[in-house]
């Protein structure tokens, strides 16, 4: 089959306004894609720049503030989205949060507010956007999950969030089952893409040039492959990895 057109197509995309997800936003709307920027915490003065620099495409954005770690803030979202769009064709689950806790450190409610950002609010938009999609004519939909390594290997400081990711990476690949042949799901795993804040820049480049490739990648490639898989119609339940080849070495 000819690959999708994304022109005219309405997103989510979940922690819009900054880092990942806001890449994730402007590429989309350079295919020509309507864009519900969600966010919570960020600056007001981010969310008015990323929502300026999606229109400077041509396409519709609008923001709406939620907080998805509980149920209520993902019925704002949708029920936002509903409002100012009759259809959805592509969800983007890339709100995350990243704590750092040894093992026997983690408490109760550090377990839960991790589960609950990371793989709670996927699976609940998850419900909410199949629901919708299943109602268009013709019932057609992607959705893509933001994963990362911490669903494959055993990160010693971040138990709690690589439990959550590996989560999430098991809903991708079961709504990919349950929901075909209607609604695609596939999630992207980035690698050395954007520095994190208490990351210097001399172990940033050390990490970077121990991948096969020597150097880092940027949020735009993670945006690109998030385009990919909504394109290409063949593709639910892949898991595709942009990292320069670091999870072979």
């Amino acid at each position: 089959m000819a690959r999708v057109d994304l022109n005219g197509q309405v997103a989510i995309v979940t922690g819009a306004a900054h880092r990942v997800g806001r890449a994730i936003a402007i590429e989309l709307a350079r295919e020509g894609v309507n864009i519900v920027v969600h966010y919570h915490s960020t600056p007001e003065a981010q969310v008015k720049d990323t929502l300026r620099e999606i229109k400077s495409f041509g396409v519709d954005a609008f923001p709406v503030q939620a907080d998805l770690s509980v149920a209520e803030g993902v019925d704002v979202l949708f029920d936002a989205a509903r409002e100012h769009f009759d259809q959805l064709d592509i969800l983007v689950n890339s709100a995350s949060n990243f704590q750092r806790r040894d093992l026997l450190e983690v408490t109760l409610d550090d377990w839960n507010a991790t589960l609950a950002i990371n793989l709670t609010a996927p699976f609940l938009c998850t419900q909410h956007a199949v629901a919708w999609m299943r109602a268009s004519t013709p019932p057609l939909g992607v959705i893509i999950n933001i994963g990362d390594k911490g669903s494959e290997n055993a990160w010693a400081d971040y138990p709690h969030h690589g439990v959550s990711k590996a989560g999430l990476r098991a809903l991708t690949q079961v709504t990919a089952v349950a929901c075909a042949p209607d609604i695609r799901a596939n999630m992207v795993i980035p690698g050395l893409v954007l520095r994190a804040e208490k990351t210097d820049e001399a172990t940033w480049t050390q990490m970077a040039q121990a991948t096969p490739i020597q150097r880092g990648g940027a949020a735009e490639d993670v945006a690109r492959a998030v385009v990919y898989l909504a394109r290409e119609d063949f593709l639910t339940g892949a898991i595709l990895h942009v990292d320069g080849g670091e999870r072979l070495v």
